[in-house]
């Protein structure tokens, strides 16, 4: 099936080219950038170990150049063994090299935090003196963000002895969880999840329910080790959280995401206050598809007008690279050089990771870009997707490799932004009414599992982690009562979900990854909504800003960066008017399809 459907879309050799970075795990360039970093490390400590107070400007500029060039290696070493990694999930030696890279990491990192806690606890009439000085100013936000853990660091003995069991901790949990999956096969015909999922796309009502019944009894096999893992990540946050006095276990996430409470509160409280336009939307699509009942297996099918050609590798490049340059030829140029110099992974094959995802590697380096390509109008998309993330990591690169590590809120911008150009370039070229509300219903779904189905698993994660730190470990009738609930709560009995559905929380990486993470998916897209329109009304003389904004990477908070389109993410009603712009799009969705009734 893998072999057949690459060898249809021509994506079979489109796979990435590492050896930009390293020839592979055999190459002794690997093993003297390491002997290098735990060199320099060392010279970093014993130079300027328990001396920041009295340091000259000049000579902190030049400590934080030499932690930059040291983590720009490091960055670079972790890049390589998760890329080899994520292609060859089930392959034992790619495993451990991405292991002894981890546990490399932390022996280095053992040697260097000690500017991180010295820096934290320095007086604040000394930070702001040489935050003032102008030698450091490239550095001012870098710096400046630093001093934010100040309340939630530890000492340099605790914090090294963290550093130093971390490659056995969640971590290590984190990589049984994705061999396990990668690994798993479903169904008869032994599919990747990957295939899986894609039936759930199918316009066959029989294609998606098999799909669903073969995703779940896949996933039961596994699921006495999911649950373990969940709970022993669970764990492991609620025990760092509680060592470092955050209040919530969202804080460190917001902490990292430079955002006040009240402002996540304020998306949060906005989106679930509008769950309304999600069971609208729905109660059309069952009248549309001509269906008593729609259940959780129907939502993603595509109306019956939704054009069913499946598009090549080819045609897939042409259509992203068009809609990309009718909006800046600089992006589109950017986005070829991952076309031509081998920096995407194309294929579905074995022991390959699902999803997608782009890595920003290093500066000095690229970025690379995983898809599973199918060939279907919504793998356009993702395509489109994940080259924003690529596009948005090649210009943030001119900043350095401190500054051009970009906040999660920030970094879906232009993501979602080359999907909305790709989806309304399609859009514009598709003939009939019917055809345009099939395609536009498949783009509100996409936007709902953006916002409204990220915030409800948002909504999951607040209680699996209370659940933990209040009762205990959680059964996996508990995990799954969690995500019924809460999913329930955005669909409001739209859509009725089945017992199979209750374990697919199962196969959500982001929960044991990054968790706290998938707000971050409905902040961009109700910013990029807003951005969007402001694109509409300002046309050229929009660009030149939103360039700029994606070349400042992460050298200032996101309320700084969206001042120039006069955006204020503390007024709550923000979120409001990109709510208001889905609501109009079901709308018009609803009077459409009025009128070819």
């Amino acid at each position: 099936m893998n072999e057949d459907i690459n060898t249809l879309l021509n994506t079979t050799d489109v796979t990435w080219r590492l050896s930009d970075l390293y020839e592979g795990i055999e190459d002794p360039r690997i093993r003297q950038d390491m002997d290098w970093c735990q060199k320099k490390a060392v010279e970093i400590k014993e130079r300027y170990a328990g001396r920041l107070a009295e340091l000259a400007p000049g000579e902190l500029l030049r400590l934080v150049q030499e932690l930059e060039e040291l983590s720009e290696v490091m960055g670079r070493l972790g890049a390589f063994s998760y890329l080899n990694f994520s292609t060859r999930v089930n392959d034992p030696e790619a495993g451990a090299f991405m292991q002894k890279i981890k546990e490399f990491g932390s022996q280095i990192e053992k040697d260097t935090v000690f500017f991180e806690l010295e820096w934290a606890s320095l007086p604040d009439e000394i930070a702001k003196r040489f935050l003032e000085e102008p030698t450091l100013q490239h550095y001012r936000h870098y710096l400046e963000a630093a001093r934010r853990y100040r309340p939630h660091l530890l000492s340099e003995t605790e914090e090294r002895l963290l550093i130093e069991i971390s490659p056995a901790g969640r971590s290590s949990w984190i990589s049984l969880f994705d061999k396990v999956l990668a690994h798993q096969r479903y169904g008869k015909r032994q599919r990747t999840q990957e295939e899986v999922l894609t039936d759930l796309y199918s316009p066959d009502r029989h294609t998606r329910e098999n799909a669903a019944m073969e995703l779940t009894e896949g996933l039961e096999q596994e699921l006495h080790i999911i649950t373990h893992t969940f709970n022993t990540v669970l764990c492991d946050k609620m025990i760092e959280d509680r060592l470092r006095k955050y209040p919530e276990w969202i804080s460190s996430m917001n902490l990292a995401n430079e955002l006040d409470d009240s402002t996540v509160d304020a998306l949060i409280n906005a989106v679930t206050s509008r769950y309304d336009i999600v069971a609208r939307y729905y109660h059309l699509k069952k009248r549309l598809l001509g269906l008593e009942q729609l259940y959780d297996y129907d939502r993603y099918a595509p109306l019956p007008w939704l054009p069913q050609k499946q598009v090549s590798w080819e045609e897939a490049r042409q259509m992203v690279l068009q809609a990309f340059n009718r909006f800046s030829p600089e992006m589109a140029m950017i986005a070829e050089s991952f076309f031509d110099k081998g920096w995407i992974h194309a294929p579905v094959i074995p022991g390959k990771t699902s999803g997608a995802f782009a890595h920003p590697v290093t500066p000095s380096a690229h970025p690379y870009v995983l898809v599973n390509f199918t060939g279907t109008l919504r793998d356009v998309e993702t395509l489109a997707h994940e080259l924003g993330h690529g596009i948005h990591q090649v210009l943030a690169a001119k900043k350095g490799y401190f500054n051009s590590q970009t906040p999660l809120t920030l970094a879906e911008t232009a993501s979602v932004f080359g999907e909305m150009l790709v989806f309304r370039d399609i859009l514009n070229q598709l003939g009939s009414p019917k055809e345009k509300l099939g395609f536009s219903a498949a783009k509100i779904e996409s936007i709902f599992a953006t916002v409204f189905r990220q915030i409800a698993m948002n909504r999951f994660e607040d209680a699996i982690h209370h659940h933990r730190r209040r009762e205990g470990e959680l059964s996996q009738d508990a995990f799954s009562e969690h995500w019924i609930e809460t999913q329930s709560a955005m669909f409001k009995e739209s859509v009725q979900l089945t017992n199979n559905y209750r374990i697919w929380w199962s196969y959500i990486s982001h929960f044991l990854h990054v968790p706290g993470y998938v707000y971050a998916y409905a902040f961009g897209e109700l910013l990029v909504l807003s951005l969007y329109a402001i694109y509409l009304e300002e046309g050229e003389g929009f660009k030149n800003n939103y360039i700029e904004l994606l070349e400042a990477g992460g050298s200032d908070t996101a309320y700084e960066l969206l001042k120039p389109f006069g955006i204020d993410l503390a007024d709550s009603d923000f979120w409001n008017r990109g709510l208001s712009v889905i609501d109009e799009m079901v709308k018009e969705a609803e009077e459409t399809a009025e009128r070819i009734s």
